[in-house]
This record gives structure tokens, C-alpha cells and sequence, in this order.
């Protein structure tokens, strides 16, 4: 059984609810805030807190946007360089409070197809350098696979993106594959996961639901990630419901930590949310 974690934003960065979390059984924390918010992220406080309440700090999701300001695919080389420093920056902050996972989204959006060569030149010397300054933290740097048009979309783009450097491994976010199945993904990998984002999905878009609440098969999504990762089952899942769900009400950390042991054991996920109908890409 993998140990149970959850991808925090600014609001849920608090003692309270490290401790309310880490009472229900969640005993990792991912740091992952809203793109305006990384300039204000109390790093010591972080510290303070995990401290306080015996939480582990697992992992950091390095800024990803807005793309015209974050982009490490990007072709202006003034700014793939000016996003490689700042996420360079972010990495050092991190790393000195403990944190050895940096999870790096490994380009912007949109990419025509004419431009997916460019893109992936940028991505991989940009990859190659913030593998090099992960390791020099004691870290790690791990790509995560994408939705749309983005790079890593499938396994055999995460693959090309991983060649940039071997120090590079995998973030495995499982609602993203949007053209290959999670298990199949997950295979291709082998032994290069080092972190996962869970949530479910209906496989027209991203939707970052709990599991069971979308079309993935988790029983045997778990037994393919546990022959070959043994970290964190983190859920990269907000608290109040999305609009393309129907809940009565919002998620406690119990319920991330009853979902999960559901799916370690092999059982169909309770339920008590409805996906909207007829959802498009963009709901």
C-alpha cells in the first residue's frame, strides 16, 4: 500500500489543515499554488507547519503559467532562459526546506503540429538544465505528462522529453491522456515514475475528479503502478466541487484517504457525485 499525499494550494497551506489532513491519514503533502501566488509562498512557514503536525512535504509543482511568462518549449530563447532561472529559483526555495520532488510541466499551450519539433528542441535543453540544478539540490526533476496539444502527451513524447538528460524521471498524472490508455502509459514508463497525480477523468479532457467519479479502470491502474513505483499516491484534487460534477458538498480529507485505501484494496470507489451530461472539452 502506497502512502497517501495531496497536492495543497494557498488556501489549504495552513497548521489547521496539515493537521486536519494529517489526522484523517494523509501523511504528504505536494506545494502546488496558483500561478499569481508563487511570489508569495511563505516557504518557512511551510516548514513550520509540517513540523508541527508530523506532515511530510513530498513534492513541489514548479510554476507552469501564464505561458507567456513560463514557458521552458518556448522559441523566443529570452524566455525559455528567463523561464529556466525562474523555475531554477523556485527549485533553490523548495529544496531548503526539505522538498527533493520538483514536478515540471514541460511546455505551454497551444503547439501546432508544425511546431512540435521547435518546441521540443527548446523543452529538452531546458529539461537538461534544470535536471542538472535539480541534482545539485539533492533532487529530482520530474516531467509530467500533458493534455491536448502539449508536449507529453502520450508515452512517446515523455519519452523523447526524457532523453534530454538520465537524471530526469516522470511525473505520471493520470487524467491527462487524453489519446493512450493509463495503463498503457503507465507500462511504457517502467522504472522512471517518481511521483504521481491522481484523479479521475472522462477522457475528453482533463477533470481532476476523485477516483471512480470518471472512466478509469483503477484496479488495474493500481496493480501496474504498484510493480514499479512505490512512493506517494498523491491527489491532485480541489476541495469544492468543479462544474462539471454534481456533489452536495465539498471534499474532507477523509474522503482522500477512504477513496484511496478503496482502490489499494481492489474495491469499486464509493460514490456520491454525478458527472454533468453532455460535457464538452472546455466545461
Amino acid at each position: 500500500m502506497l502512502g497517501i499525499g495531496l497536492s495543497v494550494n494557498f488556501d489549504r497551506i495552513s497548521k489547521e489543515y496539515f493537521s486536519a489532513a494529517r489526522n484523517a491519514g494523509i501523511d504528504y503533502i505536494e506545494i502546488s499554488v496558483n500561478q499569481q501566488e508563487y511570489d508569495y509562498i511563505d516557504y518557512d512557514a511551510i516548514q513550520r507547519f509540517a513540523a508541527a503536525t508530523g506532515m511530510k512535504l513530498w513534492s513541489y509543482h514548479l510554476q507552469f503559467m501564464p505561458f507567456e511568462q513560463v514557458d521552458v518549449s518556448a522559441p523566443d530563447e529570452n524566455l525559455r532562459l528567463q523561464s529556466v532561472a525562474r523555475l531554477g529559483e523556485q527549485m533553490r526555495k523548495a529544496a531548503a526546506i526539505g522538498i527533493d520532488k520538483f514536478v515540471i510541466h514541460p511546455s505551454g499551450e497551444p503547439i501546432e503540429e508544425d511546431e512540435r519539433a521547435k518546441h521540443m528542441a527548446q523543452a529538452q535543453k531546458s529539461l537538461a538544465a534544470l535536471a542538472a540544478a535539480a541534482d545539485a539540490l539533492g533532487g529530482v526533476l520530474c516531467v509530467e505528462d500533458l493534455p491536448r496539444s502539449c508536449l507529453g502527451r502520450d508515452s512517446s513524447d515523455v519519452l523523447q522529453l526524457l532523453e534530454a538528460d538520465s537524471r530526469l524521471r516522470v511525473c505520471f498524472d493520470t487524467n491527462h491522456l487524453l489519446t493512450e490508455n493509463p495503463v498503457d502509459f503507465c507500462r511504457a514508463m517502467g522504472d522512471k515514475i517518481a511521483t504521481v497525480h491522481i484523479s479521475d477523468y472522462d477522457n475528453i479532457n482533463e477533470r481532476h475528479w476523485l477516483c471512480g467519479e470518471g472512466c478509469i479502470d483503477w484496479r488495474a491502474l493500481y496493480d501496474e503502478l504498484s510493480k514499479r513505483y512505490n512512493g506517494v499516491w498523491t491527489y491532485e484534487i480541489g476541495a469544492q466541487c468543479p462544474s462539471t460534477l454534481f456533489r452536495d458538498r465539498d471534499l474532507e480529507p477523509g474522503d482522500y484517504v477512504k477513496n484511496a485505501k478503496e482502490v489499494f484494496a481492489g474495491q469499486k470507489p464509493t460514490r456520491f457525485s454525478t458527472p454533468k451530461p453532455n460535457l464538452g472539452m472546455w466545461e
